[in-house]
């Protein structure tokens, strides 16, 4: 999976330097937009998030869960875009976003025979809203004609709202946090319009907050050491 994405990342950056070269103008699109002291913006989006897990000691002396396995899942993000100027080639961002769709879950084994005497496969499907407040530093490169290329990097603040991340009367599910913190970085290219800026941009995101609430007594929860969120986001800005 994280193989197949990277070649299709690494594809999409290919087709943007070629079209980058396309695209390349006699006319000068917004050539004042680079001395503004600020903009804003639109974004939409997709993304493919996981989960990293850690398993506890306990996983290993556990009779009853023989697996347990995160999985990856898509979703969609809209948000704003405001961008101020720092220097000729360096910008600050806040890119708040509503990020839907992006339900996690985990695939577990049980050692709970069946008649057939077979284990039991469960998926504990956690559905998902975040509301994004990432906050990052922007190195643009020198443009050539209508179109430039940036780097980015930065720290997130998420608010989680999830199907279990607040509730207190879940039984034998696994529980997380309402909340996570995280850094990301990432690449963009600017295509210049005349009335606007396009901006394909791929964004790494690594949470560093352990997510898990985690709980001895429930068999979902006590496998689990930490668990923490990885997010690949392909955006498209709209700048004006």
């Amino acid at each position: 999976m994280h193989n197949l994405l990277r070649k299709q990342i690494i594809l999409l950056i290919v087709i943007f330097l070629f079209a980058a070269r396309s695209f390349a103008q006699t006319e000068i699109y917004r050539a004042e937009h680079d001395d503004v002291p600020y903009y804003f913006g639109a974004t939409f989006g997709y993304n493919s998030s996981s989960l990293k897990a850690i398993k506890s000691p306990k996983f290993l002396q556990s009779d009853s869960v023989l697996v347990a396995l995160p999985g990856n899942s898509g979703g969609v993000s809209i948000g704003l875009l405001a961008t101020g100027r720092l220097s000729d080639h360096w910008q600050i961002r806040f890119n708040p976003q509503v990020i839907i769709g992006s339900a996690r879950y985990i695939d577990y084994t049980l050692d709970s025979a069946t008649a057939n005497g077979e284990p039991i496969n469960q998926r504990r499907i956690m559905p998902t809203m975040i509301v994004s407040f990432p906050l990052h530093f922007k190195f643009n490169s020198d443009r050539i004609d209508n179109f430039r290329v940036y780097l980015l990097g930065g720290v997130k603040y998420d608010i989680i709202f999830s199907s279990n991340a607040t509730s207190t009367n879940l039984g034998n599910e696994i529980r997380f946090k309402p909340y996570d913190f995280g850094i990301e970085g990432g690449i963009g290219f600017n295509f210049f319009f005349p009335f606007f800026t396009l901006s394909p941009e791929i964004k790494f995101s690594n949470g560093l907050t352990n997510i898990l609430e985690r709980d001895a007594a429930v068999k979902y929860s006590s496998v689990f050491d930490k668990i923490q969120t990885r997010m690949i986001m392909f955006s498209l800005h709209f700048e004006y």
